[in-house]
């Protein structure tokens, strides 16, 4: 198989069932070419998850019985297996996944790349022409700034997942190509404060409404420049494309930069303004304790987590210039300091009822003071650590790698 012989595959994601049903249900019945999957977790814990297969007249309900009760294994055992099948039978123009409502498409998009079946990644058959959320206008904004988990919901995903459904949603939209809205707000107020959080954590996704949508224009509305999967460098951009960084409805943005490492204990302590009254929080962070290795900080809905974003360039062992991305020697360059290298605080705060100049205040209270930044790097490592070890999930093979350390399922606060 070529390059251009792969089979055009959409990703479906989203918290609402029902209108994400609605979309799978559209592009099975407008072309009987399209092969159409959905994945059903809510028994997972059994290890036990149903799929449904659509082709043409056929509609097959299938009950899988898993090794582990996780989306690691639903993904490696039975998903990428599947596309490959499916790319292979010759009736099948295109094919659909619908995920179910606690599954982001980002590691389903690394598994595609990196799991190998059998003796090469599934992405030698498929390729995938969009990642496309449904969003419920009614629903959405109160799950994207609550403080429900999955288990709440009985969404979780695996015994262990203690994700917000603020991560989920945020997550879902962030990665997306496009996005379908559903649903009509309760009122104008909250139509407004929906559309303002989604200008600032999804400005390169093309907006459609779901009603009289077909798939022809699901994929025109596919921008020019859209990443189709693509994964994100953590030590990359943070903002993507051109966010509105001024308030609107109460939507804030705050970006916190600096040259100076956190104190490890007083940033612990001050992570908690990133969990009240924050939409999201994405970003980088340089820790005193560990100075060769970059911290990435990601909060939603009162979910906290934390990993390892691999090492600085600056640091010893660190990648070669040649081997990152130009946006990362870009950065790195207009940053580099003679003592630190590109080592620098990064982060990226979207609030919706939290004060920016509080948060940025919290934060500035957790740097070096000139006194400790005097003591140096050795003084440094001696620092009480409260991080702990990264926390990596059982099924290695579909960690989500793009952020090292950050595992698919995220946990509600991962802090120790």
């Amino acid at each position: 198989m070529t390059e251009n012989d792969r089979v055009p595959l959409t990703l479906i994601s989203g918290l609402s069932p029902g209108p994400a049903l609605r979309l799978a249900d559209l592009l099975h019945h407008a072309d009987r070419a399209t092969a159409v999957v959905h994945y059903d977790l809510r028994q997972v814990e059994r290890g036990i998850v149903h799929r449904r297969l659509r082709l043409g007249p056929r509609d097959q309900l299938t009950a899988l019985e898993l090794g582990h009760g996780c989306v690691s294994c639903t993904l490696r055992e039975d998903l990428l297996p599947l596309l490959r099948r499916l790319s292979g039978m010759p009736q099948v123009r295109r094919i659909a996944v619908h995920l179910d409502e606690a599954m982001e498409p980002e590691p389903v998009c690394w598994a595609l790349e990196h799991v190998l079946v059998g003796d090469r990644p599934v992405s030698t058959d498929v390729e995938i022409d969009a990642v496309v959320t449904v969003l419920d206008r009614t629903t959405w904004l109160d799950d994207a700034t609550g403080d429900d988990t999955l288990a709440d919901r009985g969404l979780r995903a695996s015994p262990d997942d203690e994700r917000t459904l603020a991560q989920v949603a945020l997550s879902q939209v962030e990665f997306a190509d496009v996005l379908v809205l559903a649903g009509a707000a309760p009122d104008a107020w909250h139509a407004a404060r929906t559309g303002a959080v989604l200008d600032r954590v999804a400005p390169t996704a093309a907006l459609v409404e779901l009603t009289g949508l077909d798939p022809a224009g699901l994929r025109a509305a596919v921008p020019a420049g859209a990443r189709r999967g693509t994964l994100v460098d953590p030590h990359g951009p943070l903002l993507a494309g051109q966010p509105p960084l001024h308030a609107d409805c109460g939507i804030a943005v705050l970006t916190f930069t600096e040259r100076r490492p956190f104190h490890p204990e007083r940033l612990h302590d001050a992570l908690d303004v990133l969990l009240d009254g924050v939409v999201r929080t994405r970003g980088r962070a340089w820790v005193a304790s560990r100075p060769d290795t970059a911290l990435w900080l990601e909060s939603a809905g009162g979910g906290l987590g934390i990993g390892n974003a691999g090492p600085w360039l600056d640091s010893p062992g660190g990648p070669a210039w040649e081997d990152v991305s130009p946006e990362r020697r870009a950065l790195a360059s207009l940053r580099w300091d003679p003592v630190f290298g590109d080592r620098a605080q990064e982060l990226v705060v979207v609030t919706h009822q939290a004060a920016p100049a509080e948060i940025e205040a919290a934060l500035r209270g957790a740097l070096l003071t000139d006194a400790e930044l005097a003591e140096g790097r050795t003084a440094w490592r001696a620092y009480p650590d409260p991080f702990g070890e990264w926390h990596t999930e059982p099924c290695e093979d579909t960690e989500d790698r793009q952020h090292p350390g950050v595992s698919v399922n995220q946990g509600r606060d991962e802090r120790p």
